[in-house]
Parts: C-alpha cells; sequence; structure tokens
C-alpha cells in the first residue's frame, strides 16, 4: 500500500454558537488512508462529515485532534500549506463561485500563474487541461456563455492545469443536470485511469457505485469501508444510515426475492440485462 493521505484519529468541531453551547464534534476519532491513484467516494448523509472531512484534506480546515498527513506533509505545518495544496487540489460544489476570469482558457490559467510556473509552461499545461476535460474547443468563451457541467469541467481543468497528484471534489455534481453528472463522472473515471488519486464526496449512490472503494461516514465517524460490492451487500444497514442502494443493487435484489437466479454482486445495468437474458 502506498498512501497519499493518512488520517489518523483526528477530530474536529465548528465554533460555539452565540448562546456558549459546546458544539458536537463534526469528525470525531476518524482514521483512515487513501492509496495513491485510486478511485474513493465518500458518502454519508446530510450532517455525516463528509464535506468537512474533505476540507481537511488540503488543509482547508485544520484537526483540533490528531493529525492529516498528505505525502508525509503534516497538514499542521505551516511551511508545507502550499507544497500540500499542490498535492492535492479542491474541487466545490457550485462552479459559478470557482471560476475568477470571464475567459474559460484565463480562468484554468489562474492557478498555475499563481504558483510562479513559466509562462510556456502554463499555455502547454492549460492545453492539455482543457483536452483532458472535453473543454478545448470552449477555451475562448466567456464564463456566463457556459452550461453549467462546463463550468464544472473548467473549474477542473484549472485544478489540472497546477499539477496535484489528487483531486478532492465535494459533491461536484450536485447542481448539474443527469447528463452532466454522467459526464463529468465519465471525465473522473479517465483522470483516475491516468493515475490520479480521486476523492469524490457525493450522495448519489449510482455515482459511488463507480469508485474503487466507497467510504461511508456517520456522525463524523466511519460507518462503512470497502469495495461497492462489499458496501452494497448489507442493504439493511445502509437503510439505518438514511441512504439508497443504487436503483439497480435494489432492482436485483427485488427479482431475487421473487425467486429469480440473479447472481449476487451486481452494481450497473448492463451487468443485471446480462444475468436476466442468461436466466434459464
Amino acid at each position: 500500500m502506498d498512501p497519499i493521505i493518512e488520517i489518523e484519529n483526528i477530530s474536529f468541531a465548528y465554533e460555539e454558537g452565540e448562546d456558549g453551547e459546546k458544539p458536537e464534534k463534526a469528525i470525531d476519532g476518524l482514521t483512515l488512508s487513501i492509496e495513491r491513484g485510486s478511485f474513493v467516494a465518500v458518502t454519508g448523509s446530510n450532517g455525516s462529515g463528509k464535506s468537512t472531512m474533505a476540507k481537511h484534506l488540503n488543509a482547508l480546515l485544520l484537526p483540533s485532534e490528531g493529525r492529516v498527513l498528505v505525502d508525509g506533509m503534516d497538514t499542521k505545518d505551516e511551511d508545507k500549506v502550499w507544497e500540500i495544496r499542490r498535492r492535492v487540489g479542491m474541487v466545490f460544489q457550485n462552479p459559478d463561485n470557482q471560476l475568477v476570469s470571464s475567459v474559460a482558457e484565463d480562468d484554468v490559467a489562474f492557478g498555475a500563474e499563481n504558483l510562479g510556473i513559466p509562462s510556456e509552461e502554463i499555455r502547454q499545461r492549460v492545453e492539455a487541461a482543457l483536452k483532458a476535460v472535453g473543454m478545448y474547443e470552449y477555451r475562448k468563451k466567456g464564463a456566463h456563455l457556459l452550461s453549467g457541467g462546463q463550468k464544472q469541467r473548467i473549474a477542473i481543468a484549472g485544478i489540472l492545469a497546477m499539477g496535484p497528484e489528487c483531486i478532492v471534489l465535494d459533491e461536484p455534481t450536485a447542481m448539474l443536470d443527469p447528463r452532466g453528472r454522467a459526464d463529468l463522472m465519465d471525465i473522473l473515471k479517465a483522470l483516475n485511469g491516468q493515475g490520479k488519486t480521486i476523492i469524490l464526496i457525493t450522495h448519489f449512490m449510482e455515482e459511488a457505485a463507480r469508485a474503487d472503494r466507497i467510504i461511508v461516514m456517520d456522525r463524523g465517524k466511519l460507518a462503512l469501508d470497502g469495495t461497492p460490492v462489499q458496501v452494497f451487500s448489507d442493504p439493511e444497514r445502509l437503510r439505518e444510515l438514511k441512504l439508497e442502494l443504487p436503483f439497480t443493487v435494489e432492482l436485483a435484489g427485488k427479482l431475487r426475492d421473487a425467486g429469480l437466479d440473479i447472481p449476487q454482486g451486481i452494481i450497473f445495468e448492463e451487468e443485471l440485462a446480462k444475468a436476466v437474458c442468461e436466466l434459464k
């Protein structure tokens, strides 16, 4: 195992309210590691702590207890913060809040320029990043002319141009339509295939199903951790955690309950269709 991120028994609570009441911990004794080059989905119901955890991965938040290591660098080390953020890029839910320039390619170049990268290399990086997310032909377009999905792809391209090893995406498809969500997931799978570590925070279980590993959080703690097949094999536990099964997984279960010989471990539509066609 070659971890790029190690989370060691971290806890975190937001500041107390005006009434002086001590807040509950948003993260409570969380320990896990993320393997380099993996695709990890982190899910959980509202208030589970998944977005708070995500912000710890590149020092946007610092744990009150425990530590987070990125390539061995402690996020609490002020001298290492910018190097950590070069290694771990962050994409947020609302693409409009991430765009800073009026022209797409200028926006993609912004982060790399702030790193002091030479101009010629920036041009090469911007071109490669735009092509990686399928937005090269839109490079001269104004941001206001782009769809939500296109804006999110520009935001990802801006992170790619900075050269991170790991990209953390906090609910990046929450404001997109189904087509935009599907396109973005295809891009993330392609980036992962090229060696990028992808950490996807999502409440869409169909998206989580496409990851190599699913981490389920509950009230700041680790509730489930395993492959999609392992996590979806315990539907009762998922319901206790206020999560739904992907439609295909649930349908396969209902077909089994009806007496059909449907194999275990089916997650995707193509797998279920094949299993039904092979029934005798």
